[in-house]
């Protein structure tokens, strides 16, 4: 418990930051959208202009970005980026801070087994990405019902909050098990933002090039496609699995490498 709540005072102002910079960039999406919609129709029949690889890189699909229901959609992609790299980075960092921070002499050598203090830091990681996702949600709510003139969207925002959830989990994992296998907090978080990066390159190249669609398996940006959610309401069960396969695979990667690994203290 005592390790547990050290790690999320540890995390508090990240968290605070991570949050904040959530609200202002939902509050600042909304503002957008409110000019989008005065404008109408030319809003679309302008970004249909757009070079295919312009239109992918920011997320413009065949959503109506006049509605605010797809504009929302759109402005998801962002959301999972900044949740990604918040994830990615905090898994990555929780894990593998405590030789840069010269801590690793005061905690490595209690009488505390790894795999506990493993669990602590991986349960702490779990509740400051349950905060962030649900201050991504409030704010949504609060923020679209504020611009919002037709059909309510909060039973969509929520669906989309449970696959950018998911996403979440899906990198924070991936940086776990890299903060356990890499000695070298600074190397371990490089890599990957790196493979972060990766990722939404690919997912960017999928939509430009459908001819190597079969790299969607690579992307979790690519899980759960905002559109597809709106539509149907469902998330793939194959991807579904995929994800959990993945959470699972990298938290084992931790606890095996954190029991095994050399602590320079």
């Amino acid at each position: 418990m005592n390790i547990l709540k050290r790690e999320l005072n540890s995390n508090l102002k990240s968290l605070m930051i991570w949050s904040g910079s959530m609200i202002f960039l939902i509050y600042a999406g909304m503002l957008k959208y409110s000019g989008f919609a005065k404008a109408g129709t030319s809003v679309n029949e302008l970004f249909n202009q757009f070079p295919p690889a312009v239109r992918s890189m920011f997320g413009l699909g065949e959503l109506d970005i006049t509605s605010i229901l797809g504009f929302y959609a759109v402005f998801y992609l962002y959301f999972m980026v900044l949740a990604g790299v918040h994830a990615i980075m905090l898994g990555t960092v929780i894990i593998s801070k405590e030789e840069r921070d010269k801590t690793a002499d005061f905690l490595f050598v209690k009488p505390v087994r790894r795999s506990k203090i493993v669990s602590s830091k991986l349960l702490a990681t779990l509740l400051n990405i349950i905060v962030f996702n649900l201050v991504t949600l409030l704010a949504s709510i609060i923020f679209v019902n504020m611009y919002n003139t037709g059909q309510p969207i909060t039973d969509k925002i929520l669906e989309l909050m449970l696959s950018l959830f998911i996403i979440q989990l899906i990198f924070a994992a991936i940086g776990a098990g890299i903060g356990a296998v890499i000695n070298d907090v600074k190397r371990a978080a490089s890599i990957s933002t790196a493979i972060l990066l990766s990722t939404f390159i690919i997912s960017v190249a999928i939509d430009l090039y459908k001819k190597i669609d079969f790299l969607i398996y690579l992307t979790p940006f690519k899980y759960f496609p905002a559109a597809d959610i709106i539509k149907t309401s469902t998330y793939s069960p194959s991807f579904l699995l995929l994800s959990f396969i993945l959470i699972i695979s990298f938290i084992a990667i931790t606890y095996l490498f954190m029991e095994k690994r050399d602590i320079n203290i």
